[in-house]
C-alpha cells in the first residue's frame, strides 16, 4: 500500500514515541546515582512531557483538511501500524524497556543506550519524513529532528565526561 502520511498522524506518531521516551529516561533515572546523569535524564524525560504536550496542542489546532486519511482504512490499520512503527523502532515499550534495562551495568551503558535511543529518533523521523504529505508535517517533523540531534549532543557531552572519569561512570551504578 502506498501512502502518507498527514500531519495528524505524524503527530500521533511523535506523541507516542515521546510518551515512550519519558517512560525510559524515568526508568533509566531510578536505575543510576551519578547525579550528573540522573539530572540529565530527569531534563530530558521534562523535555518529552513537555514535546508531548506541545504536540497533542499542535494536534488538536489542525484544521480538519490536515486530519483527513490519505488512504482508504475502514479497519482503522493506520493507527495500529503507526503504534507499532512508534513502539518497535525507537523507544520500546515497558516490557522490552525492562528488559533492556536489564542489561545495562554501568552509567556509561545507560548513556549508550539513551544516545542509541535518540540517534534512532532521528533516522525514524527521516524515514517517516519520506511518507509525509504536507508542508506542515514537514516542518515539525524537521523541528524533532533538531530537538533529537540537541539530545544526542548533549548524551554525547554526559558520555564523553564518563569516558575521561571511568572510574567515576563504574562507582556510580547501583549494584
Amino acid at each position: 500500500m502506498i501512502f502518507c502520511f498527514n500531519a495528524g498522524e505524524v503527530f500521533d506518531v511523535a506523541i507516542r514515541i515521546e510518551k515512550n521516551g519519558i517512560s525510559f529516561y524515568e526508568k533509566a533515572q531510578q536505575a543510576i546515582d551519578d547525579p550528573e546523569v540522573k539530572a540529565l535524564f530527569s531534563a530530558l524525560a521534562g523535555d518529552g512531557e513537555k514535546h508531548k504536550r506541545q504536540f497533542e496542542e499542535f494536534k488538536a489546532e489542525l484544521p480538519q483538511e490536515l486530519k483527513q486519511p490519505t488512504v482508504q482504512d475502514p479497519d482503522n490499520e493506520l493507527e495500529k501500524y503507526i503504534g507499532v512503527l512508534a513502539d518497535n523502532h525507537v523507544f520500546s515499550t515497558d516490557k522490552s524497556l525492562e528488559q533492556e534495562l536489564a542489561t545495562v551495568k554501568t552509567v556509561s551503558d545507560a548513556l549508550d543506550m539513551a544516545m542509541r535511543f535518540e540517534k534512532d529518533s532521528v533516522i525514524f523521523y527521516l524515514s517517516l519524513k519520506e511518507a509525509t504529505c504536507e508542508g506542515r508535517a514537514f516542518e515539525l517533523i524537521d523541528a524533532l529532528i533538531k530537538e533529537k540531534q540537541h539530545h544526542v549532543q548533549r548524551l554525547s557531552v554526559q558520555t564523553q565526561k564518563c569516558s575521561a572519569d571511568v572510574k567515576e561512570c563504574l562507582l556510580n551504578w547501583p549494584s
